[in-house]
């Protein structure tokens, strides 16, 4: 059984409902949450306290999770970092690994995935999941976000995902893909 004084966790975002959403389900999971949305914030809450476990946004509005991952493996060398990020590809992922996280996970990532990456021994990548996100779900959960990030704009995103406008109208009028 998990011990919440053995599971210290930082979670940056700087969406700011995502993070309030990923620090519940992080609480109900055991562990003892820290959030910031900033890397100002981020510096002074590693600064305060000792994490095991960190939970960082590539892409934060001025910056870098990854200056994230530096600070904590120069302060805090025993943290496991995950790192999340929505503009996931290789060259990112490759840079997050080296700078020292032990996962990246594209957004919106499961939270069972999100603790077996934080609770994994040793170097090796987790399991994969037992009932991963279909193919058409994360699509469509792509599609939600980038039209969120575009203020509800249908044209906007549309110009973004490189999708005709009527053909984004159809599939947002859909409901969501089974997981």
């Amino acid at each position: 059984m998990m011990h919440k004084t053995e599971h210290k966790l930082l979670i940056v975002d700087d969406d700011e409902s995502l993070l309030g959403r990923l620090a519940r389900v992080m609480e109900r999971k055991g562990f003892v949450v820290t959030i910031a949305s900033c890397i100002p914030d981020a510096r002074d809450c590693i600064k305060a306290e000792q994490f095991t476990h960190a939970i960082l946004d590539l892409k934060l509005e001025q910056g870098s999770g990854l200056d994230i991952v530096q600070i904590l493996k120069d302060n805090q060398p025993d943290c496991r970092v995950v790192m999340l990020t929505g503009f996931g590809n290789i060259a990112t992922a490759v840079s997050a690994v080296k700078a020292g996280a032990v996962d990246y996970l594209p957004k919106p990532a499961d939270p069972d995935a999100i603790v077996a990456a934080l609770l994994q021994k040793g170097e090796a990548m987790p399991p994969p999941p037992e009932d991963p996100m279909s193919a058409d779900r994360v699509r469509w959960e792509h599609i939600q976000r980038v039209y969120e990030q575009c203020g509800r704009n249908v044209s906007e995103t549309a110009r973004r995902l490189k999708l005709h406008r009527r053909t984004l109208q159809r599939i947002l009028a859909k409901h969501a893909p089974r997981p």
